[in-house]
């Protein structure tokens, strides 16, 4: 779908195809509707989020130091694992960490037209729901791809659109230690920090790296002076 958009921006210039590209690309591109990528850089605050989950491996020891360490943490989670693995979406819940939407299948939005783009999120709404009890009020595009059919679907369910200021590649599984140097080297004040407690592809998919780098990371933030604030903070802003 985006081709589309494309070759129809290049008889306008360059500049139209550079924006259409940034908006579908760009996790924090406002091009195709608000998006927040960051808090206030003021205050040696983070945010820390989860995506793809929930994951029968994974999610309960992240739970586990979260609770550990008074961590208050969101999950952006997939509506097809929600309905696979309803006990861990509901322990996520349960731990007092907020939930949001990240489609139903994990599908690259970019490139679906608006009735994909609908079912996606309104089924994924309605299973985290259905689910959990919970009504989502906050949506992240897999990899924060977008295109304009996303923003009146985000309208119409009453959603704040989140992105991340930056990620640590966990995804590609390098190991806890380098998950763990990544995040120390890259973090800054006011940042929502990225990292994956599933994959959005395998339900099954293995995240304990993550898991296992999840100790160190707070210890290093909070050492630094970081403290962890729930994204919901910034609904408000």
């Amino acid at each position: 779908m985006i081709s589309t958009f494309v070759a129809a921006g290049t008889g306008v210039g360059g500049l139209a195809v550079g924006a259409l590209l940034l908006g579908a690309y760009d996790p924090n591109s406002p091009i195709f509707g608000p998006v927040t990528g960051r808090g206030p850089r003021t205050a040696r605050h983070v945010y820390l989020t989860f995506d793809d989950g929930p994951n029968p491996r994974a999610t309960a020891p992240i739970l586990e130091t979260l609770a550990e360490h008074d961590v208050p943490a969101t999950f952006f989670m997939v509506g097809e694992h929600v309905r696979r693995f309803p006990d861990v979406a509901r322990a996520v819940v349960g731990a007092g960490h907020q939930i949001g939407n990240h489609t139903q299948h994990h599908v690259k939005l970019h490139n679906r037209g608006p009735r994909r783009i609908a079912r996606e999120l309104t089924d994924a709404h309605a299973t985290i729901l259905e689910t959990t009890g919970v009504v989502p009020r906050i949506f992240r595009a897999p990899h924060g791809y977008r295109n304009p059919f996303v923003q009146p679907v985000v309208r119409r369910l009453d959603y704040r659109v989140f992105g991340w200021t930056f990620g640590v590649w966990d995804t590609a599984l390098p190991g806890p230690e380098v998950i763990r140097a990544r995040m120390r080297r890259k973090v800054r004040p006011g940042a929502i920090l990225l990292l994956h407690d599933g994959d959005g592809y395998d339900p099954l998919g293995d995240r304990m790296q993550t898991a296992a780098a999840l100790p160190g990371i707070i210890r290093d933030l909070r050492d630094d002076g970081y403290t962890f604030r729930p994204l919901a903070d910034l609904l408000a802003a």
